[in-house]
């Protein structure tokens, strides 16, 4: 499976963006699928998953601000991304997890997007 994200760009804080993240290939209906984000000189942390069943977690940072849905039809994972803070900007990268039912390790996912740059001015 490849993985395209898309959507980000410059927002001043309290705004939104919209992340997308387009799946080619074998279909992710049985996937997990999770958000994470790396700025600068920091490792790459997780933000939120989603599983097969819709079932969904968020890391602490961004609950209640963010949410993660999936739309199967379409291949396509997205994350809503309201009242933005400037701590918020990061380089988000999707992926997928062939097996699981949605973890917060790096290392469960089996497949990454590129990565789409965020970045929330104050």
């Amino acid at each position: 499976v490849q993985l395209q994200a898309s959507g980000g760009g410059l927002v001043q804080a309290g705004g939104s963006l919209r992340l997308s993240c387009a799946a080619s290939g074998p279909n992710m209906d049985y996937h997990a699928m999770a958000w994470f984000c790396q700025a600068p000189g920091k490792q790459r942390e997780w933000v939120s998953c989603i599983n097969s069943a819709g079932s969904t977690h968020y890391a602490d940072s961004v609950r209640g601000r963010f949410t993660i849905s999936r739309d199967d039809a379409k291949s396509t994972v997205y994350l809503q991304m309201n009242a933005m803070k400037p701590e918020d900007t990061a380089v988000y990268y999707c992926a997928g997890d062939l097996g699981g039912d949605g973890s917060r390790v790096r290392e469960d996912y089996d497949y990454w997007g590129q990565g789409t740059q965020v970045t929330v001015s104050s």
